[in-house]
């Protein structure tokens, strides 16, 4: 991924990136990166240490690993420095690890609403997931798997387009749009309109954006599945043999 950057790019990212290496490969590219710190290091983490930039924001310098990882050969190892100044501070209820050193370009307030946008992210994986259900794949072999993975992809981004095209014509964000108000929307149309014209193209967006996401910030959701499972065994045999060994046998007793 780091390929597809550019120089003054900002990564965002949780905290699995905060890593030594990322951070000077960074540097490197000259692309910085907002991360949150890594819970072993957020644990240890003493403001009083380093330069002092503000209540808990200060420069601190890290050294390099001592032991290299098992995915980096000995030639990349050995051409990394052996220490970096990176920048910590408390935000958002978050300890936040970033290349990005200006406290008065950069301030707190500003890294706390950037580090927030990257929930999108994560609204985009549920999108995927949930909205177009690609949490389960119907292909068997491999390659066909990957050729459906680019199918949902495609998809996606055609609904993006039209998410975007709503929002530059009703004057508002594209993510200020529901994106699966913006695909039950393009169904119901698609089902009544077999030919297009520019005024029916201009109602579909216009219907688009009359529903709007709400701001929820520092919204929190549980982890947990609600739905109770369904006291069945899962099918291990073709539907076939299965009908078979039923009307053999019967249908199993349900697990109480």
């Amino acid at each position: 991924m780091l390929s597809t950057l550019n120089t003054g790019d900002v990564l965002l990212g949780d905290a699995f990136y905060a890593t030594y290496f990322l951070l000077c490969e960074l540097q490197r590219r000259q692309i910085d990166g907002v991360f949150e710190q890594h819970g072993a290091r957020k644990r240890s983490t003493d403001f009083s240490q380093g330069q002092r930039l503000g209540q808990r924001d200060h420069l601190i310098e890290i050294s390099k690993p001592k032991k290299k990882p098992r995915w980096m050969s000995q030639e990349q190892y050995d051409q990394a420095p052996q220490s970096l100044t990176v920048r910590e501070l408390y935000c958002g209820g978050k300890v936040l690890v970033t290349t990005l050193l200006n406290a008065s370009h950069t301030p707190k307030v500003e890294l706390n609403k950037l580090y927030r946008s990257r929930w999108h992210v994560e609204l985009d994986l549920r999108n995927l997931k949930c909205t177009l259900g690609v949490d389960i794949l119907s292909c068997k072999t491999p390659d066909m798997a990957i050729k459906e993975l680019w199918v949902y992809l495609l998809a996606h981004n055609l609904i993006r387009l039209l998410m975007s095209q709503s929002a530059l014509m009703s004057d508002c964000l594209p993510r200020e749009l529901s994106f699966k108000h913006t695909l039950q929307i393009w169904g119901a149309w698609r089902q009544c309109h077999d030919e297009t014209d520019d005024v029916q193209v201009i109602s579909l967006l216009l219907l688009i954006a009359e529903q709007r996401v709400g701001s929820r910030p520092r919204r929190i959701e549980p982890r947990a599945i609600k739905r109770r499972p369904k006291p069945y065994s899962l099918m291990t045999l073709p539907r076939p043999q299965a009908r078979k060994k039923v009307a053999a046998n019967g249908h199993p007793k349900r697990v109480k």
